[in-house]
């Protein structure tokens, strides 16, 4: 076949924003996609960290249109900021891959006083989403992709709205879990929203995949102890990434929405993920976070 002949990448004159595109899963992602003719752009916190992930993504993928956007999901002004900017230089946004997360041994607040994984894992996410929606709707038929984890069943009690900032109880995986409930129930009533707009919003668990959880000091002890046990049983980031790249790329669903996949295969989560009345109940307390959080 003559190199005029190839076949023209499907993801050409796209654009792609990923976060926590700096590592791990989200840094394959955007190899893979920027391999295949999207332009991407991935947010880190670090302009180190970001700016060296961007060298390394050019340099594997081929592709000079990747991009670093700066700002931090634990700080929600700093979240406006970073939609701004985002918003500001991509007048299309095809695929919003909600990737950054993280699980911390003990609990910590974030900028806005918040429980630190919630905040991370869940409240960041919902606002960018919340604040890029309309660009998204512009760019239709476009794609919003939320990492979450089959860790989701760790919350056996489901959301605990009355104790959702874990006050009174801390134990580091029922708060993950949590965060990640967070995100399927999120995705679920985000897909009822965008009914009819184009845009379709889908959650998934990538694996158990060999990240750099517990690389950067928010992991101790025991947890610490069981990230470096298992890392040898670990699927390799490129592996993990494999359904964030299909549910943001792939022919095979397009249109589909609100539902949740592993292996890149529609899968059913938890009772508990698939509770309708606390989906609703997420979407409205997280309001009122970020509008407590933007009063103050």
């Amino acid at each position: 076949m003559s190199a005029s002949s190839q076949p023209v990448p499907s993801m050409v004159g796209k654009t792609v924003i990923i976060t926590g595109g700096n590592s791990g899963i989200g840094k394959a992602a955007a190899v893979e996609l920027a391999r295949d003719g999207a332009r991407v752009v991935i947010t880190a916190r670090s302009k180190q960290r970001g700016t060296a992930a961007v060298a390394d993504i050019v340099a594997a993928s081929g592709s000079d249109a990747v991009e670093l956007s700066l700002f931090d999901l634990a700080d929600l002004s700093s979240v406006r900021a970073g939609a701004a900017d985002l918003l500001e230089r991509c007048p299309r946004i095809d695929v919003l891959l909600n990737n950054a997360g993280l699980i911390l041994t003990e609990r910590t607040l974030s900028a806005d006083g918040y429980e630190a994984t919630l905040a991370i894992n869940h409240l960041g996410p919902f606002l960018l989403t919340e604040l890029l929606r309309q660009r998204l709707i512009d760019s239709a038929p476009a794609r919003i992709v939320n990492v979450a984890s089959t860790a989701h069943n760790f919350a056996r009690k489901g959301m605990v709205f009355d104790d959702l900032m874990a006050e009174r109880s801390y134990g580091q995986m029922e708060v993950y879990g949590r965060s990640k409930l967070a995100n399927i129930l999120f995705t679920t009533e985000l897909a009822k929203r965008l009914a009819g707009t184009g845009v379709t919003a889908n959650s998934l668990h990538p694996g158990s995949v060999a990240t750099g959880y517990g690389r950067d000091g928010d992991t101790s002890g025991f947890l610490a102890w069981g990230v470096k046990l298992y890392a040898p049983f670990s699927l390799t980031p490129e592996k993990g990434a494999r359904t964030s790249v299909y549910l943001a790329s792939s022919a095979e669903v397009e249109g589909v929405t609100g539902k949740y996949f592993a292996k890149c295969k529609e899968k059913t989560p938890s009772a508990n993920a698939r509770d309708e009345a606390a989906a609703a109940r997420l979407w409205e307390v997280s309001e009122q976070l970020i509008d407590q959080a933007a009063s103050r």
